[in-house]
């Protein structure tokens, strides 16, 4: 989008902010009832068909976070003059991307991904509706019939989050210093 269509940024920063404004139970009720048993794509019928299901539901409601991170680190490089420079030197697109673009902007991905993870689970409307074991519902069922596992389990998954930014600074704090002695 950044080379081939600059003029359709607007239409897919709408596109990538709709899972903000549209709730979650709205998207997963919209899922159950396209992918159901009887429509073309029965996908609710099976616990696989579920699983994708849900995965669906997830990178839709990751969509916004993960291209806000990935569209951030690639507005710090610039992209058109590293894309020539490779061309000039005779690669195709899957190298430019691979060893040009992508070890630029690796910090914004991971970003993107450890945000994905903390939203994915902390998630609970999509998996306890779609009736699928995930960490929210588990935390609720368990909430449900003890005391004292669901905050041991919230803050464990505090400090598994708080891990995941730790390795974000890793990650970065190793992009910089590589960086700099190339």
């Amino acid at each position: 989008m950044r080379l081939k269509l600059p003029q359709a940024r607007p239409y897919i920063e709408f596109i990538t902010l709709l899972p903000l404004v549209i709730p979650a139970i709205v998207i997963v009720f919209g899922y159950i009832r396209l992918y159901n048993t009887s429509s073309w794509l029965p996908l609710t019928g099976t616990p696989m068909g579920t699983n994708i299901l849900l995965m669906m539901g997830y990178a839709t409601l990751s969509l916004p976070y993960m291209y806000r991170a990935v569209d951030t680190g690639l507005r710090t490089i610039d992209v058109a003059t590293l894309t020539e420079a490779a061309q000039s030197l005779g690669a195709g697109w899957i190298t430019i991307l691979a060893r040009v673009i992508l070890p630029n902007v690796l910090v914004a991905i991971l970003s993107g991904a450890f945000l994905t993870f903390a939203i994915v689970i902390g998630e609970f409307t999509m998996a306890a509706l779609l009736n699928r074991p995930a960490f929210g519902p588990y935390m609720q069922l368990l909430g449900a019939n003890r005391a004292y596992e669901p905050p041991a389990l919230a803050a464990i998954a505090f400090v598994i989050t708080w891990a995941c930014m730790g390795l974000i600074q890793l990650v970065t704090r190793f992009s910089k210093h590589t960086r700099a002695q190339n």
